[in-house]
């Protein structure tokens, strides 16, 4: 175990890739890597063998034997197994069938001038300030969260709260302090669910409680999408920033066309990699692939950003490109039965952003250098904790 390379690997730059994933790429494909608590993982960093291994039925996040299961990390979200094999598919679909209406791409377009007025109000609020000022703070942060509470139903005075809470759930170090705060958000998820049942509205959280009986699992399932419905948005609102600013020749075509953003905003999410985490799955039968045998019950971490660099799909992938013409889509979103079902809304939110802040902010630069801006170390979402900009 000692011999097998490290991961996840190092960088000295935030918005690359380690060389590393693309050597080991080269080399071996789908390699056998040891993970930060020392487990034994099988690495998939090609486009292909992502998307091939997404679709296939024989992984799943549930382990045959989940105390054999080797972990990614501490993390309590994707540290580790989920579930059960013999339920696993079959809950999946049910609550997939019952969220897809709520996430459907035809209701998100609908949502597109509400989020952008929400965009011009964070602009102006960011006008009146005195640069520099912290664009993660006035944007990035509380546009997302602004718009999956109300698409929820969850107050966003509570947002403060449920932001430390859910930066605890994201800790990957400290399995229990993780876990602690699983439970305490599940369980100011299950206040506002039985509010629901009682004054119902028009959001996510009001239709879960009318369709399920099981508060304990309505509430799990509501902490996971507000977790998700605003730190991954956060964090690439701050990244897109940030690779437009890294490629002024890019950044002058969207300022001179900002009807470009969908293709920008594309980019953005093929290019942007906050965490090297990657996304534990377990076989629940042998499978074969690119000559190699995944055996029962062995763990496999598919990593969408590194696979968004694969320079076999994508030619000089490493380079940011307004509207390649490769037909294959990147796998930021994930691929197959469990791509991420608010994809239209995070895309609907960079469109709205990216449409509109270089319009307003044409000057729009760091105040300080990037290798100076503080991350969130320590967390599977990481990114940035503040990103101060002047104009």
């Amino acid at each position: 175990m000692s011999n097998l390379p490290a991961i996840p690997f190092a960088r000295s730059d935030p918005l690359d890739v380690p060389a590393a994933y693309r050597e080991l790429r080269a080399a071996e494909g789908i390699a056998r890597v040891r993970t930060s608590v020392g487990d034994e993982v099988w690495l998939v960093t090609g486009y292909e063998q992502a998307r091939a291994l997404f679709t296939d039925p024989r992984l799943g996040r549930s382990h045959p034997e989940p105390e054999q299961a080797s972990r990614v990390s501490n993390s309590a979200l994707l540290g580790g197994p989920q579930g059960e094999v013999a339920t696993e598919k079959a809950e999946h679909e049910r609550l997939r069938r019952l969220l897809t209406p709520a996430f459907s791409a035809r209701r998100m377009r609908r949502l597109a001038d509400h989020v952008g007025s929400l965009v011009e109000e964070r602009l102006d609020r960011l006008a009146k300030l005195t640069p520099p000022a912290d664009l993660h703070a006035e944007l990035s942060f509380p546009l997302p969260v602004l718009v999956i509470c109300q698409l929820l139903g969850v107050p966003y005075e509570d947002r403060e709260y449920f932001s430390g809470v859910s930066g605890r759930m994201a800790d990957l170090r400290d399995a229990a302090a993780g876990e602690a705060a699983r439970v305490e958000l599940s369980a100011y998820m299950a206040g506002l669910i039985t509010r629901k049942r009682h004054e119902p509205g028009e959001d996510v959280l009001s239709d879960l409680a009318n369709e399920l009986d099981d508060d304990g699992r309505i509430a799990e399932l509501a902490a996971g999408l507000l977790f998700a419905g605003h730190e991954t948005t956060v964090n690439r609102i701050d990244y897109g920033v940030l690779l437009l600013l890294a490629n002024p020749g890019r950044l002058a075509l969207l300022r001179s066309d900002p009807g470009l953003a969908p293709v920008v905003v594309e980019e953005i999410l093929r290019m942007a990699v906050p965490s090297l985490h990657g996304l534990p799955r377990y076989a629940h039968e042998d499978i074969e692939i690119d000559g190699r045998t995944i055996r029962r019950g062995e763990a496999v971490v598919i990593n969408p950003g590194v696979a968004n660099r694969d320079e076999h799909v994508y030619p000089d992938p490493d380079a940011f490109v307004i509207g390649r013409p490769s037909t294959d889509p990147h796998l930021a979103f994930g691929y197959g039965p469990r791509f991420c079902i608010g994809a239209s809304l995070a895309r609907v939110e960079l469109e709205a952003v990216f449409g509109r802040l270089f319009q307003r902010f044409p000057d729009l630069r760091l105040a300080v250098p990037l290798a100076e801006l503080p991350r969130n170390e320590g967390r599977i979402t990481q990114g940035f904790a503040s990103l101060s900009v002047t104009w």
